[in-house]
């Protein structure tokens, strides 16, 4: 099957062969037809199997016909972060270039002055993040009464965000005469729950079980300490035949460290994150898309958001806390048919969370070794072992006689040790997980107090 067997225009043709494309993925290849004849649909698949075309092709010709009115866009695209919807915009201006349709993008961290401006002169599609179009909406800057089409992309990863409630806000300020499209990489009850209530007689189209991995990836696990991390992955790093790779940390201060720690060994890193302002994140993003750098230390403000080609590899320095992470980190590669790998780092504090996600995705991960990194065993204090089996700087010497003599010394007990604080893992609605900048690594050799030596 190829593009022109789905019906699609022949300026849009012309603009697919264009980017190189000449076969429809499975996801496109059924709903493209089915968007085309106006139906409500909900789109199972999982991430890089291309359903952004998906519902990016047909719009264009929908939206080909008609005109634009001020403050009223024709059609919505939700996207949960910033950058899935500036890359559904750079889709739009990629396949739209033959036709002469107006977009605005209205996300979060960049002025809203230029975003009203192109709201006012009227737009066909409208790509925004609920939180910026719900602040635009109670300033009056936007009247939803016109739009015919809309879309919800990444609805999943809407609900991890805490955006439901907005969503629901959204599409009851929309037409109920409408044609509406969600699309989901998993499809949990509170989306199956959204999509009841505001889609008419959808068709569901499934391409792949939901919350599976694509086949593409080569998985592994790497068992290691929290303190050997650094090493094992620039071992594997020079190991690996590594064209492009990202790797994902769960807290921002953890994505600065190790960037630095990578460019201090010589390697042509950056980073992301969700205390950059837009533009930085924009700049950065370029970098790694011109071949600038070839890794990128990302948390999870671009596990969803990033569809580079050309990544080889995706590493995991800290396994996600929640198994739909998994799914979409390591989708950032593996994609449009190509091969990919992904190792995850685990210490003996992440069990259950791959326990999780093994779980959720139906298969047991290949663990690997890598050099000698795994945990090695509790070993009983000194004290409480046979003296022939402590090391030689645990055994101590013979007492003197004058020492024997000597009315021992009472020495204070060492305060004991405060526990650590828990991580926190509540999921927060910026684009970011919880970072509490905790210490968790282990003590440094100049912070030891050794007692009664």
């Amino acid at each position: 099957m190829s593009f022109a067997d789905l019906g699609l225009s022949d300026e849009l043709l012309r603009a697919v062969t264009e980017a190189g494309y000449s076969e429809p993925t499975p996801i496109q290849a059924s709903a493209i037809p089915s968007v085309l004849m106006m139906r409500d649909l909900i789109g199972i698949a999982q991430t890089g199997t291309g359903k952004t075309a998906s519902f990016v092709l047909p719009m264009i010709d929908i939206l080909a016909q008609g005109r634009t009115r001020a403050l009223m866009p024709r059609s919505l695209i939700l996207e949960p972060t910033r950058e899935l919807a500036a890359q559904v915009a750079e889709n739009f201006e990629k396949y739209g270039q033959y036709h002469k349709l107006s977009m605005a993008l209205l996300i979060g961290g960049v002025q809203m002055g230029d975003q009203v401006k192109a709201l006012e002169k009227g737009v066909d599609v409208l790509i925004a993040t609920p939180g910026r179009l719900m602040d635009l909406f109670e300033r009056g800057k936007i009247l939803l009464t016109g739009c015919e089409l809309l879309v919800i992309d990444e609805a999943d990863r809407m609900l991890d965000m805490g955006f439901i409630p907005d969503i629901e806000t959204i599409c009851s300020k929309l037409p109920k005469t409408r044609q509406t499209l969600l699309f989901s990489a998993t499809m949990p009850p509170p989306i199956k729950k959204l999509a009841d209530k505001f889609l008419s007689n959808p068709k569901t189209i499934e391409v792949a079980r939901p919350a599976t991995t694509n086949t593409n990836i080569t998985q592994r696990l790497v068992p290691t300490r929290a303190d050997r991390k650094r090493e094992v992955l620039r071992s594997l790093l020079q190991s690996e035949e590594i064209h492009t790779a990202i790797i994902f940390c769960n807290r921002k201060t953890t994505v600065r460290e190790l960037n630095k720690s990578l460019r201090s060994h010589g390697y042509a890193s950056g980073e992301i994150h969700g205390d950059m302002d837009q533009s930085a994140r924009i700049a950065e993003l370029d970098r790694f898309k011109r071949g600038d750098i070839n890794i990128l230390v990302a948390s999870d403000v671009a596990a969803r958001g990033l569809d580079v080609k050309g990544v080889s590899h995706v590493f995991n320095f800290d396994a996600p806390w929640h198994p739909d992470d998994y799914v979409h980190r390591i989708g950032r590669t593996g994609r449009a048919g190509a091969k990919g790998s992904a190792f995850t780092f685990v210490t003996s504090e992440d069990a259950e969370n791959i326990a999780n996600i093994e779980k959720l995705t139906g298969q047991t991960i290949e663990r690997v070794t890598v050099g000698e990194r795994a945990e090695p065993p509790a070993e009983a204090p000194a004290a409480e072992r046979p003296r022939r089996e402590r090391k030689r700087s645990e055994r101590r010497p013979a007492p003197t006689p004058a020492e024997a003599e000597a009315k021992p010394v009472e020495r204070a007990a060492p305060p004991p040790r405060a526990k650590e604080e828990r991580r926190d893992r509540r999921r927060h609605r910026d684009d970011d997980g919880a970072d509490d900048g905790g210490w968790n690594g282990p003590i440094p050799a100049f912070l030891e107090v050794t007692l009664g030596r």
